[in-house]
Order: structure tokens, then C-alpha cells, then sequence
């Protein structure tokens, strides 16, 4: 009885004390706790190995329904976005089909070939990299941005390079860049190949809906630091985070066509400027929309006769061409 006594008096004498000892208490019990995906937003990547495909109606291409362990999330592409599959949301279709330049009807047509492609491609175990960011959606479960490793390399890539998504959506910086630019490039690059070689939904008028691409296709492949491991599934359904993944010179290869590392302060330069047939590497970079890749096929290309013949180079699809064009003279 006397202990007892003696703890109360304590506390009514000392209640800072008191709290700042609870305080610290049930924050070690907090940081013992394993962190759940579903618990908040992370600005580590968290890396989930051996996800798998769950059949749902409402899966499309680019967002769908998997497991990770004996949990069920939905996952949204990054940086991509597929037609829709059905006639629910009327205006969405009506942007999207004329971004392909097709009928609503065709639109659809090309989300289920996108949907397909997407359920072949994630027939086996494959990885998310995700920061638990909210994409929100109507199902009761939560929907999470992600980037989507199949056995073949980043899934947001072979959509697009195979003419079944655009270059569109919320975007981030993939794991091992240092910013965003450089993975939209070559989302664009595999846009503009796509729609030249008249495949997916860039190839629906020519009965060529579900031909693939036939050249040579450098994907990502994301991948974790040598001295960290996958996070796999134990029988807990517990979750922990990875820390920041290395940059492109550490031990992480991402495949990349295009530059990996942003140029310091990128110059801005007037239109008609650019000799097309005595430009540097360097000055052609300066010019918004062309990268290592397209300068080095621009050189390779010379000499020209004029600059209307960027439109030969392999890379320079009509859009990019109406972007750089009026920088040459």
C-alpha cells in the first residue's frame, strides 16, 4: 500500500515528468510497430517483390488490382495513361480518342487491347515501387501511384512504346533519377516511335491494333541497392520501408535511350538560329525537346538539304517536329 501511495504522490508532484516519460513511451511502441502501405504517404520508395495480378472487372491497363502477401491493393501507373474500357466516363473517352486521333468506340477498343497486354505482361510475380501516394478512384479500396516492373522492364514504357497509352499522367522521379524530365523524354521518344511505325492505338485505322513494336526497345529496369534486400511478404501482412535508392552513377542500371542527369541551367536560345548541319551536340540539347539521343540520330543523319528533313530522322514524329523546327534556320 505504501508504494502505492508513494506513486501518486509522485505524479500529482511532478506531472512534466510524468507526460514526457508516457511521451517517450508510446513512441517507441509507434516505432516498433511495422508500417502498413496503407498507414501514409512515404518519401522512401517502398519496394513490394512478388506482387501478382488479381482478376477484377475493373482492372484496365494502366491501374489494377494485385496482391502483395495476403493483402489487396489497387496500383496506378505513373506518368502513362490508357484508354478507358467501357463508357462510364464519357468525357475522359472523348479527350483520349482524339488524343489518337479515333472515334470514341475505337478509344475503347484500344483500352481493352491495353487491358489484355497489361493482364499477359503481369501473368507472373513482378514488383511495385511505390511512395503510398493517394490516386484515388472510386472502389473502396485505396489506389496507389506506382512504377510496375514486369519480367520484360517497366510496364508504364512497354504500354507506350507499344501504342497502347500516352505520354500523360501524375508524374514522379522514377527510382535512380534525379527528376522526372528525363523519363517523360523517353516516354515521349517511345510516343513518337509508336506512332510511326503505326502500331496500338496509333495503328487502329491499318488493322494494326495488336502488332508490336518491331524495333529494338532499350526498357528500365528498376532495380534495389546490392546491400539492401527486396521486401517480401511475411505471414504478418506487415510492410517496411526501403530507404532512397542510389543514383544513376551508384549500383542501380537504369536503361535508358536518353541522358540520365539534367544539364545545369539549360540556356535558352531564339528560334532560327541553329545551322542543322553545323550544330554541336551541345547546341542542339539546348533546343526543348531534343535530348542526347535525337542530337546524336540528327547528326548521324547529315548532311540534310534543309531543316524540313528532320522529319526523316528516326525519333522526330510530327508533334516533336512542330517543336523544334522553328529553332533551325
Amino acid at each position: 500500500m505504501s508504494d502505492t501511495i508513494s506513486t501518486c504522490r509522485f505524479a500529482a508532484r511532478h506531472p512534466t515528468q510524468l507526460h514526457l516519460t508516457i511521451g517517450l513511451l508510446a513512441l517507441a511502441i509507434i516505432r516498433a510497430v511495422p508500417v502498413d502501405i496503407g498507414a501514409r504517404e512515404s518519401k522512401d520508395w517502398i519496394v513490394l517483390e512478388n506482387c501478382r495480378l488479381i482478376s477484377n472487372p475493373a482492372n484496365d491497363g494502366d491501374s489494377f488490382h494485385a496482391s502483395a502477401g495476403a493483402k489487396e491493393y489497387i496500383f496506378r501507373l505513373y506518368m502513362v495513361d490508357a484508354p478507358e474500357t467501357d463508357e462510364m466516363t464519357p468525357r475522359r473517352l472523348v479527350e483520349q480518342a482524339k488524343y489518337f486521333a479515333i472515334t470514341v468506340p475505337e478509344a475503347i477498343e484500344v483500352g481493352r487491347a491495353a487491358k489484355e497486354f497489361t493482364r499477359a505482361k503481369l501473368s507472373e510475380p513482378f514488383t511495385v515501387f511505390t511512395h503510398m501516394s493517394d490516386a484515388m478512384g472510386h472502389s473502396k479500396l485505396e489506389r496507389f501511384y506506382a512504377f510496375v516492373q514486369s519480367k520484360e522492364g517497366d510496364l508504364s514504357e512497354l504500354l507506350v512504346r507499344n501504342g497502347l497509352a500516352r505520354n500523360y499522367g501524375f508524374k514522379a522521379v522514377p527510382p535512380g533519377l534525379r527528376n522526372s524530365r528525363v523519363e517523360s523524354e523517353k516516354l515521349q521518344q517511345f510516343e513518337d516511335e509508336a506512332r510511326e511505325e503505326q502500331i496500338g492505338g496509333w495503328g487502329i485505322h491499318a488493322g494494326r491494333l495488336n502488332a508490336h513494336a518491331q524495333r529494338a526497345t532499350q526498357i528500365s529496369v528498376f532495380t534495389v541497392e546490392e546491400n539492401l534486400r527486396p521486401w517480401t511478404f511475411p505471414p504478418t501482412n506487415t510492410f517496411s520501408r526501403i530507404s532512397p535508392l542510389p543514383r544513376p552513377d551508384a549500383s542501380i542500371p537504369i536503361i535508358s535511350g536518353v541522358e540520365t542527369q539534367k544539364p545545369h541551367g539549360k540556356k535558352e536560345i531564339e528560334p532560327g538560329r541553329i545551322d542543322i548541319n553545323a550544330a554541336t551536340e551541345k547546341e542542339l540539347k539546348m533546343i526543348p525537346g531534343i535530348g542526347l539521343v535525337i542530337a546524336g540520330r540528327i547528326i548521324a543523319a547529315r548532311p540534310f538539304r534543309s531543316a524540313d528533313d528532320l522529319k526523316k530522322v528516326n525519333g522526330i514524329g510530327d508533334r516533336k517536329y512542330a517543336r523544334i523546327r522553328p529553332y533551325f534556320r
